[in-house]
């Protein structure tokens, strides 16, 4: 089981889903948010909302992440965590860009990093809901 003491700062980072539901707008519709952690702090280093009607972000989207998390974290990470039951092809994509090692695993070993993140976001969605 991964744990964040198995790294150091800016070793790996985490690209995950914040939202369980779509977060609903009137003018736009419907969006994910997809975040970017470090593995070791659990700090945020950069969200991005991506239209949920797509299965996968744009290039576009995925590059504006990962210069959020460039920009707390310089240089970039050499290992991206990435749950296997993510699409993630253009997130894979921009890390091979960068010559970061994609890791999958299973969603459940991420939750000891991301667990308080999504609850954070879930009671604040519903807080302006």
């Amino acid at each position: 089981m991964l744990h964040p003491a198995q790294f150091s700062v800016n070793e790996a980072w985490i690209a995950f889903q914040l939202n369980d539901v779509p977060v609903h707008t009137e003018q736009d519709g419907a969006f994910n948010c997809l975040a970017l952690m470090d593995a070791a702090s659990c700090f945020i280093l950069g969200t991005e909302f991506v239209s949920a009607s797509k299965e996968d972000a744009s290039q576009l989207e995925i590059r504006r992440l990962f210069k959020k998390g460039k920009s707390h974290k310089n240089p970039l990470p050499k290992t991206l965590l990435l749950a296997r039951e993510h699409a993630g092809g253009s997130i894979e994509r921009e890390a091979a860009r960068h010559k970061i090692a994609v890791v999958r695993v299973p969603e459940d070993e991420l939750i000891v990093f991301i667990g308080e993140a999504r609850d954070g976001f879930r009671e604040r969605v519903r807080s302006i809901g």
